[in-house]
């Protein structure tokens, strides 16, 4: 007899049909599948924008697949019982899905695992948020790479299994059981009003991100060793937003930057390199989960940054008043836009934990709530890149200098035009949305003085370089 029983799939940061190993072995089985997503722990734990971002992600993932004949399940609440209700009430016996690497998610997983199969239950997890699994890539004397270039050179040749095709069809079972409303989760609520103005700026969505890869490869990966750099332009890919949820896989991100390789497009090895960049900072919290609270390197531990968020200067830096254009353009951005360019993440962060020497955790706090390409491992390395406490980490007496970095990367000042509205007659929209986001406690109008600045870059790096100067490490 045909097994017919109802397949789960638990999706997770998996929004996607193509190249989802777990969705195409349960459409492959020839049974009915039902994809469930859970709003568990890990989700009511995300920050503001990442939170927001998720439900965007999955009302599309939703329409995707009701568009083939199929459903997206949701339920809330613990990981485990919840599937162990959905196997009893759909008689399903096999439950299938995409493997994490943070550490709530393993710890989670493999007690879900531990569980299912205990009671007879088929779980299988696949690989496919990653270009190579953290434990697969190994020195030469068995350990984890520290130090990102030995990594690149590790992996650079390794192949890459050709992504999976989305399945032609999914079976449903002959009842679909009940699901929870995405609206009633009011995922966006921490949001507030700042939702709308984000809103236009997010590509949600698995056919968006496919369209924003074919673009970049074919219009924007030749120059992008040096347009990635330029704040002004639109030099990057801006995939770190569909990657975060799985939109579309790393895999199929490399093979288009493997083929522009092959046609000679200059800038697509650097940017191949940081999809590797983002498997290496997964490889790191894998084999070092403390890299996303405390300081990697343990002589950091006690250097004496301010911890305190409640201080005037640590304000200043969240509300975009530093009275440094750069700083403060790039946290508007990432206000009103939900994302922020990669070169004004390096000065914002090295502003913060050197210039005004202020942990590196609260600014991956406030970049946690922000960003709507939060990625754990991602945030978490580069904070700590920036502050020098981290692997692989910029030399802890190399300080950024917000001005001259200004005038190399933002050269006509279009970037801080485009995000400062103080001291413009006639400010763009982009630099309005500011205010239109913002909480209406913060008090702040388009027509306020711009501020001098709270500390200045040559005053921040003295004072920098003496506390490194007296460190006692």
């Amino acid at each position: 007899m045909p097994q017919t029983k109802p397949i789960l799939v638990w999706i997770r940061r998996d929004l996607r049909l193509t190249d989802h190993a777990a969705l195409s072995k349960a459409a492959g089985m020839g049974r009915p599948v039902i994809p469930v997503f859970i709003r568990d722990h890990t989700v009511d734990a995300l920050g503001a924008a990442p939170k927001w971002r998720l439900g965007l992600g999955l009302a599309v993932y939703a329409d995707r697949l009701a568009a083939m004949g199929s459903a997206l399940v949701l339920r809330a609440g613990p990981a485990r019982e919840v599937l162990e209700r959905l196997l009893d009430e759909t008689g399903a016996d096999t439950v299938y899905w995409q493997r994490a690497y943070d550490p709530d998610s393993v710890e989670r997983d493999t007690a879900v695992k531990d569980a299912l199969r205990a009671r007879g239950v088929e779980a299988q997890s696949f690989a496919g948020h990653l270009l190579f699994e953290p434990w697969t890539v190994e020195t030469r004397q068995g350990g984890y790479y520290k130090v990102y270039s030995p990594y690149w050179r590790a992996v650079q040749h390794r192949g890459v299994a050709r992504p999976l095709s989305a399945p032609a069809e999914l079976s449903a079972p002959h009842t679909w059981p009940t699901s929870e409303r995405l609206d009633d989760w009011q995922l966006g609520a921490q949001m507030r009003r700042g939702a709308a103005v984000a809103a236009p700026y997010q590509q949600v969505g698995e056919q968006a991100a496919q369209d924003r890869l074919a673009s970049f490869a074919r219009d924007a990966i030749a120059d992008y060793r040096d347009g990635r750099n330029m704040v002004a332009t639109d030099g990057c890919s801006m995939l770190s937003e569909n990657l975060s949820l799985g939109e579309i896989s790393p895999a199929q991100c490399w093979h288009a930057g493997r083929r522009a390789m092959q046609a000679g497009k200059d800038g697509a090895e650097p940017w191949v390199k940081e999809l590797v960049w983002r498997d290496f900072a997964w490889h790191l919290l894998w084999h070092t989960p403390h890299i996303a609270d405390r300081s990697w390197r343990a002589g950091w531990q006690t250097f004496p940054w301010n911890e305190d968020e409640r201080t005037a200067e640590v304000i200043a830096w969240k509300r975009g008043r530093t009275g440094i254009p750069f700083v403060d353009a790039a946290l508007r951005e990432m206000y009103v836009t939900g994302r922020m360019h990669n070169r004004a993440r390096m000065i914002v962060a090295s502003y913060l934990t050197k210039h005004l020497m202020c942990h590196w955790k609260i600014g991956m706090d406030w970049f946690e709530q922000c960003l709507t390409d939060w990625d754990p491992a991602s945030n978490a390395l580069g904070w700590q890149w920036s502050a020098g406490s981290g692997p692989d980490a910029s030399p802890y007496f190399r300080v950024f200098n917000p001005i001259t970095q200004r005038e190399k990367f933002d050269p006509d000042g279009a970037y801080v035009t485009r995000w400062i509205a103080e001291g413009q007659t006639d400010p763009p929209c982009t630099a309005l949305g500011y205010f239109q986001a913002i909480p209406k406690r913060w008090a702040m109008t388009p027509q306020d003085a711009y501020p001098d600045p709270v500390v200045t870059a040559e005053a921040g790096r003295k004072a920098a370089l003496d506390a490194y100067q007296n460190r006692d490490f």
